[in-house]
């Protein structure tokens, strides 16, 4: 680890908007990760959301909750108009909502990771984001980081799917 470098570990339901000098890590399943980040100004943030909106039956608290994407990109609203910026000057990258319970649940139950993703594709196009990595899907996990000074994200995947896990290894992917 680079010294100097504050390592931010983001829990489902978390939210960091940072400064360069700044890594990001989450573990994601089902749940997605948006990453953003300004080429100019080089900050940015990440959000981990579980599910794309609020159950109906929960009362909204006056606190957003980061746990939803509606909410989460909320929280982005804010941290974007707070440094007097525009989303249209941002890069995303989005990461996880694979399919973890596909062998447990019928197929109708089982699609909470492409919700996820369909709501951050669509969350972001509504801002007018340009949207530059979409890594999400399967049956997995994924370990990310995110360097805020450079906007890059580092995937480490691992496959539920022992074959897609070999051909993974055998072509250097991990």
């Amino acid at each position: 680890m680079k010294q100097g470098i504050r390592q931010v570990f983001l829990h489902p339901g978390g939210f960091v908007f940072a400064e360069p000098g700044t890594h990001v890590h989450t573990v994601l399943g089902s749940c997605i990760a948006i990453c953003l980040w300004h080429p100019v100004l080089h900050i940015g943030g990440m959000c981990h959301f579980v599910l794309p909106c609020r159950p109906k039956n929960e009362v909204k608290s006056a606190e957003l909750d980061g746990r939803y994407g509606e909410e989460a990109m909320e929280m982005f609203d804010m941290a974007i108009k707070l440094h007097q910026t525009d989303y249209r000057h941002y890069q995303a990258k989005i990461f996880g909502g694979a399919n973890m319970f596909a062998k447990k649940l019928n197929l109708s139950e089982g699609r909470i990771g492409e919700k996820n993703a369909a709501k951050a594709m669509q969350l972001l196009m509504k801002r007018e984001v340009e949207i530059q990595v979409v890594h999400v899907g399967e049956q997995g996990h994924r370990r990310i980081v995110m360097d805020v000074s450079t906007g890059d994200v580092w995937v480490k995947y691992k496959s539920e799917d022992v074959h897609k896990q070999s051909m993974r290894s055998q072509s250097g992917i991990n």
